[in-house]
C-alpha cells in the first residue's frame, strides 16, 4: 500500500486554517488560485476568531458569542484542511464570499 505525499502546495494551503499563519498563503501563493481561495477563507476565519475574542469584553452575550464562534471556526478549519489535502476548493457558506471580496 503506497502513502499519499503532500505537494508544497498543499502544505502552503493548509497553513492557511492555522491562526495567523493565513498571512503566509495569502502572500506566498499569489499566482495560484488554489492556494489564494484557501488563504483567503482562512484570513476570513482568524479575522472571525479575533473578533470573537474581543467580543468577552461584552458580559452574556460575548462569552455565548464566543464559545459558538469558537466552535464554527473551529469546525470550519477542520473541513478547509480536509479539502486542502483532498486536493479541492471548497467555499465555505457566507466565509467564502467574504474572502471574494479579501
Amino acid at each position: 500500500m503506497t502513502r499519499p505525499t503532500l505537494t508544497g502546495t498543499q502544505v502552503i494551503a493548509a497553513m492557511s486554517y492555522l491562526g495567523i499563519l493565513a498571512l503566509v498563503p495569502l502572500v506566498l501563493g499569489r499566482v495560484d488560485p488554489f492556494i489564494q481561495t484557501h488563504a483567503r477563507q482562512g484570513v476570513i476565519l482568524w479575522i472571525w476568531e479575533v473578533l470573537a475574542v474581543f467580543a468577552l469584553v461584552i458580559p452574556v452575550i460575548g462569552k455565548l458569542f464566543f464559545l459558538v464562534s469558537s466552535v464554527l471556526c473551529f469546525c470550519l478549519s477542520v473541513a478547509g484542511l480536509i479539502a486542502v489535502f483532498l486536493g479541492r476548493t471548497w467555499r465555505f457558506p457566507l466565509v467564502g464570499k467574504l474572502a471574494e471580496r479579501l
